[in-house]
């Protein structure tokens, strides 16, 4: 944004404020400055003369000899060869020593033997363009119009005095893409005055309802529309005041009703377009989305294909403007325009941004409509713009206006906290300076409330509240204190110190570590053979994935070891073991909660080993974790593992999973290329963390010799050992250990029997066990045997 210090005179005094001065101040209160230039600087003596007399020169057949007056109270002689110049005419005079844009330095001479004492000037020799001012080509001497006074200096005359600064506006403000809005940071930084007058609008006769009806199909896309005709309208140029301030800010004058359109989005940051009347068919303005395939012609000749995303500003027939970015052919300003419609309306932000950058004609107009403006600063907008075509004489303004408005815009508050400010920021301010501040800032603070401005979008919490307060009063100012806090010494929280723990014991039983990607393909879940309806396949989608292969996030830590346990087999690794600690994601019912993350430790094996080694390894690290009460069950539902080789671990007697551990069934390892066992467990961390004791008691070695006894049953094939072992356990106290070291199955038993043997070790801890005690523990253990699960002694 390209800021002209002589317009924002009209809002803040400027004139008395050094310009590094001004720029360093308004970057250290949060407008940065990317640069600024001094206009006029490079011209240098350069005065209004007027020529009065002509004569040919006397060695030249395009040369002329002028007499000028150039208020020095005499004539002075300048050779020149334009032709475009003439007796009586207002010229631009070079009055050496003088200097002209790009350095150029004019001195006295001769042309041809004649004296020229200077030189006129062109428009382009004085950096001005002909949309800058009339007849100012390269082709011969400016012609000044009207009659100025002889000896000004040229940079009165033409405006060309001025101070630019180019901002560096962020996309949280757009109400400083304005005058207006860079006048009030200039007066809040200096503490000034900010006077912004209301525009006030002369009405002549007639009634916009007899010209004009607007309607809105989009609300969503258009929150407010206004209207105002203007009639007699006079098409011509700009004032120079008006051209030179538009040129200031890199806007190119093209005539007094477009310019006024230009000059006011700058001035009040509210884009607007100005219809020709006798273009509108049905003299009806509806504000709706565009029809698939739409043909559209924008003012640069542009020919566009439109889409239902697209909003268009139409008549009853066509598309007469893309909303937001340009207006069309069909209704453009020209010459002979005698009525106009001048629209100032809000329109979505994103929804302008989307149509700009697909049509590929993003503009001053949708660059700031793309930032979120205003929906307040219609109605003004529209006002001043009424106000400067009577001002111009450009036309006479219909009575009334049209001002749809069905997405009104609610005020916001904001909680008022002084003391959470100053601890937030680390400052001492006032509650005073504070509301100094943010009232200067266009806030109103009415007890413990801060209402906060239309054009402040920003504004929201706490620490909105406070970065006003701080940059105003001066980060430069807040003074360095020593960081106040009690020292202690870092260290692993529980969870940490276990998963470490679990790293360890894992790398000692000869698995290495492997690191996966959380987000995956929804196909794992038919690579593991789930059911369509396993609670795996509800997973978090995400909205902007690589791809399809990593386009949710994981439910199972399975597929991501089998992964890596693939890779190796393709590579001839003959012998792998791997592990993963890391986490997997379940959503929640509640779509708008964060998924629950669990910490899942899966490992995963081919080449050495089987079921019971891995069982012996699961067992290691549940034991590890001091987690009492252990079940190993069989489990035969579970299609990503073998029926006859899988497991679920679980404690407090089955009433918490640990997790599951087995072979991988031989499809699941067909559909990752492996023709060799492998074998995974599953084991929940968070569940082992929970249950954890590591608590150790010291237990010594026992006094008394120990009595053992083997039993063996028979019983059904699908009983599984550990119930038996359990209720031995349970027959009473001198039950020190169970072992199971035999299992036998033949013809003699039956096809569906099984014999098992086990060694049941039994001591007392306070003296040698008798064989009364012995017998006794023994008929009570084969008694509950039999009670519980039905099985006996093997005759």
């Amino acid at each position: 944004m390209k800021l002209s210090l002589n317009w924002a005179e009209d809002f803040v005094k400027v004139s008395d404020i050094d310009i590094n001065n001004y720029c360093d101040r308004l970057t250290d209160t949060g407008s940065k400055v990317e640069g600024f230039e001094v206009f006029g600087e490079d011209i240098v003596n350069v005065v209004v003369g007027k020529i009065v007399n002509i004569t040919p020169h006397p060695d030249s057949d395009h040369l002329l000899v002028c007499q000028l007056d150039a208020g020095e109270g005499k004539l002075r002689q300048i050779c020149t060869g334009a032709q475009n110049v003439f007796e009586g005419a207002y010229v631009p005079v070079c009055v050496p020593p003088c200097t002209l844009p790009g350095g150029k330095t004019i001195k006295d001479g001769k042309l041809r033997g004649v004296d020229s004492f200077g030189m006129l000037c062109s428009g382009s020799e004085l950096g001005l363009s002909e949309n800058d001012y009339p007849g100012a080509n390269s082709d011969g001497i400016l012609i000044l119009q009207g009659e100025p006074e002889i000896g000004m200096d040229i940079r009165e005359l033409l405006m060309l005095c001025d101070r630019v600064v180019d901002f560096e506006i962020t996309s949280n403000r757009p109400d400083c893409l304005s005058v207006i809005g860079l006048a009030r940071e200039t007066a809040v930084s200096y503490k000034r005055e900010l006077n912004v007058p209301v525009p006030v609008v002369t009405e002549s006769d007639g009634d916009i309802k007899d010209y004009l009806t607007v309607t809105i199909d989009a609300p969503e896309l258009c929150p407010r529309y206004s209207a105002r005709v203007v009639k007699n309208v006079k098409i011509g140029p700009s004032p120079l005041w008006m051209r030179m301030r538009l040129r200031a800010a890199g806007v190119r004058a093209i005539n007094n009703i477009v310019d006024i359109t230009n000059y006011v989005m700058l001035e009040y940051g509210q884009p607007m377009h100005a219809f020709d009347y006798s273009m509108l068919d049905g003299k009806a303005i509806n504000v709706r989305r565009a029809l698939d395939g739409e043909k559209f012609v924008s003012l640069d000749s542009a020919a566009h294909t439109l889409t239902s995303s697209d909003l268009v500003i139409s008549d009853s027939v066509k598309a007469v403007a893309l909303a937001g970015v340009m207006g069309g052919e069909n209704s453009e300003i020209k010459d002979n325009t005698v009525t106009v419609v001048f629209e100032s309306a809000n329109f979505n932000g994103a929804s302008v941004r989307v149509s700009a950058k697909k049509q590929g004609m993003r503009t001053e107009s949708s660059s700031r409509f793309e930032k979120g403006l205003d929906s307040e600063n219609t109605m003004p907008a529209l006002d001043r713009a009424c106000e400067l075509v009577t001002l111009l004489g450009a036309g006479e303004v219909v009575g009334g206006c049209i001002d749809v408005y069905p997405g009104k815009k609610e005020k916001k508050t904001v909680k008022f906290e002084p003391e959470r400010i100053n601890k937030f920021l680390g400052v001492s301010l006032s509650r005073e300076y504070m509301v100094e501040t943010l009232e200067s800032l266009g806030c109103k603070v009415v007890g413990d409330i801060i209402e906060i401005p239309s054009f402040r979008d920003d504004l929201n919490l706490m620490s909105d509240i406070a970065e006003e307060v701080i940059r105003i009063y001066g980060y430069d100012k807040i003074e360095s204190t020593p960081f106040k806090s009690e020292v202690m010494a870092g260290r692993l929280t529980p969870k940490q110190a276990y998963s470490e723990r679990v790293h360890s014991l894992v790398t000692a039983l000869g698995y290495n570590e492997a690191r996966t990607f959380s987000f995956v393909s929804p196909k794992n879940c038919d690579y593991i053979r789930l059911d369509k309806s396993a609670p795996e396949r509800n997973a978090v989608v995400i909205k902007n994935p690589l791809g399809e292969d990593t386009s949710v996030m994981r439910t199972s830590m399975i597929p991501s070891i089998l992964d890596v346990l693939e890779h190796s087999f393709n590579h001839h690794i003959a012998s792998v073991k791997m592990y993963e600690l890391a986490r997997i994601y379940i959503p929640d019912a509640d779509s708008d909660k964060l998924p629950e993350e669990k910490k899942m430790l899966v490992l995963g094996f081919y080449g050495e080993g089987d079921f019971y080694s891995l069982k012996g390894e699961v067992e290691a690290i549940v034991e590890n974790a001091g987690i009492k009460n252990v079940r190993v069950s069989s489990q035969s539902e579970n299609p990503t593992f073998h029926p006859g080789r899988c497991a679920d671990i679980t404690a407090r007697g089955g009433s918490v999973y640990l997790g599951t551990f087995g072979q991988v069934h031989p499809l699941v390892l067909e559909n990752y290329g492996i023709s060799t066992p492998v074998y995974i467990a599953n084991l929940d961390f968070d569940k082992l963390f929970e249950l954890s004791d590591f608590e150790r008691h010291y237990k010594p070695l026992p006094k008394y010799p120990a009595t053992t006894r083997d039993f063996s049953f028979v019983c059904d094939k699908s009983l599984e050992s550990g119930a038996v072992v359990e209720v031995i356990r349970k027959a009473g106290k001198l039950v020190e250990s169970v072992v199971l070291f035999d299992v036998y199955m033949g013809e003699k038993l039956g096809a569906d029997k099984k014999s098992a043997s086990f060694r049941v070790t039994m001591r007392a801890q306070d003296h040698t066990i008798t064989d009364e005690e012995s017998e006794k523990l023994t008929q009570k253990i084969l008694a509950s045997l039999e009670k519980q699960l039905g099985i006996t002694l093997r005759v």
